[in-house]
């Protein structure tokens, strides 16, 4: 996949995260942690009492990055540090899929950055990656995240019971889909076109 990449939409930007990231990131997830915990994996029990470092995570990003294991992006918004969008659990193979998973910082929201960060990172994994399934996993609770893919028009297929471990508790979560098909002409030109609608 020739990691690492950086990708630019307007104000909105998906790069590699940097150990010299660690201050914004850490302002961005403190300033924003009552609003995210409720979305957070948490470790099931037993749980493991080792905690990653940020450095450490930025090291294994970079590496499952480099293996096309994932695609590990930190969003950009004007170039300030936004948030993070991850395509993991990717599969090659005759499956050629992947599971996208993205946080905002709370003061960003609802300016449009994750589903324009959505539509960047899906169009370079159908058009330059060649992968042909996408899924997102949400909460039912998580209105913010339900709203990105229902502007994207992701597909929804319906309840996974107890999927990810959340917040301290196994639980539901709604599942959404577009595989290559579904967008010939690209996500990024269909979200533009859907926001000059009349």
């Amino acid at each position: 996949m020739g990691w690492p990449v950086e990708l630019q939409e307007g104000p909105v930007g998906l790069r590699p995260l940097h150990a010299r990231d660690l201050r914004a990131w850490s302002e961005v997830r403190q300033r924003s942690e009552a609003w995210l915990r409720p979305w957070e994996a948490t470790p099931p029990p037993p749980a493991d009492p080792y905690t990653m470092s940020f450095r450490q995570m930025v090291r294994l990003h970079a590496a499952q990055g480099r293996a096309d294991e994932a695609l590990p992006w930190a969003v950009t918004y004007h170039g300030r540090l936004a948030g993070q969008l991850n395509v993991s659990n990717i599969i090659w193979g005759s499956a050629r899929m992947g599971t996208i998973g993205y946080w905002l910082d709370v003061d960003l929201a609802g300016r449009n950055i994750m589903p324009t960060a959505v539509a960047m990172a899906v169009d370079y994994c159908f058009f330059v990656c060649g992968m042909h399934r996408l899924e997102v996993n949400i909460r039912p609770e998580n209105r913010a995240s339900l709203r990105v893919v229902e502007k994207l028009g992701f597909r929804e297929e319906g309840l996974r019971p107890k999927l990810l471990h959340i917040d301290g508790e196994w639980r539901d979560h709604r599942s959404f889909a577009l595989t290559a098909e579904d967008v010939p002409e690209g996500l990024l030109r269909r979200w533009r076109s859907s926001r000059l609608a009349p």
